[in-house]
């Protein structure tokens, strides 16, 4: 068994859409992603944005690269000051935001654009080189999440989350992704969050499944962890702890733990959370 505890709340909060859950030098951070709230473990608010935040990653020094609202922004460490330094989304076709997004063991932040409402395939997954510098990867996509990588950054897990397909890529000394090969395949709920631990396997938070899934590098699905909340948004692992982020969006009827933040004690270790520029 990977879990050594029950499931308990972190607090009494229940968020619309927990989010981009992280392990930090502050404990677990998460975000409520719709109102645009970066919330650490004791419960406090980090920022609060006027738009909403899909994911941060942490910054050397302090601080967060953060996907949000259009594009990408710098958010210092003390919830004071936002700088915006990239809009991906000004000439897009229809409503858009942006989604999840992770930082790579080279420094690397890559996060995705996702549509609001039915517009399959405008969605796309952005990299944001240690320079500043931004570049679209991978277009066609619908609700692009993780993405996450292995420790060495080779490989990088992406979810399409409305197929229901995880994909693998190799990734390039330069940040190409090369190729492409179906990774899992979820019929009964869609893949979102997700991350690798410290044995190399990857963990997926299934939106819709009450469930996460643990698969081997090779593919191979090697344990199924319930969870009391049918839709798990994230996962992080830290200090012989697993967090995970759930939602009540979209639900009619929300059960007791629906919307809210999970933990629980576990045998399995993480990896180092990666940081933007280095």
């Amino acid at each position: 068994m990977t879990l050594v505890g029950e499931w308990a709340p972190l607090s009494d909060a229940r968020y619309e859409l927990g989010e981009g859950a992280r392990a930090s030098d502050a404990g677990f951070v998460f975000v409520d992603l719709l109102s645009g709230a970066l919330v650490i473990d004791d419960g406090s608010v980090l920022h609060d944005l006027d738009v909403p935040l899909g994911a941060v990653a942490p910054r050397p020094g302090g601080g967060w690269i953060a996907a949000a609202g259009n594009g990408i922004a710098f958010l210092d460490r003390s919830g004071g000051e936002v700088e915006w330094v990239a809009d991906l989304l000004v000439d897009a076709l229809v409503p858009m935001r942006m989604n999840d997004g992770v930082a790579d063991p080279h420094g690397r932040f890559w996060a995705g654009a996702m549509p609001y409402g039915d517009h399959p395939g405008t969605g796309f997954l952005v990299r944001v080189d240690v320079d500043g510098s931004t570049h679209r990867v991978l277009d066609g996509l619908t609700i692009p999440n993780g993405p996450a990588f292995s420790a060495d950054g080779s490989v990088m897990y992406l979810a399409e989350s409305t197929a229901g397909v995880i994909t693998r890529y190799d990734v390039a000394d330069d940040g190409s992704l090369l190729a492409p090969t179906v990774f899992a395949e979820i019929g009964d709920a869609n893949p979102d969050g997700m991350t690798v631990d410290a044995d190399g396997c990857l963990w997926s938070a299934l939106w819709g499944g009450h469930r996460l899934h643990r698969y081997a590098p090779d593919g191979e699905l090697v344990d199924v962890v319930p969870v009391p909340a049918s839709q798990p948004t994230s996962i992080a692992f830290g200090s012989g702890r697993i967090l995970v982020t759930s939602a009540t969006t979209g639900l009619d009827e929300p059960g007791p733990w629906d919307g809210a933040t999970l933990i629980t004690s576990t045998t399995v270790g993480g990896v180092p959370t990666a940081m933007f520029g280095g």
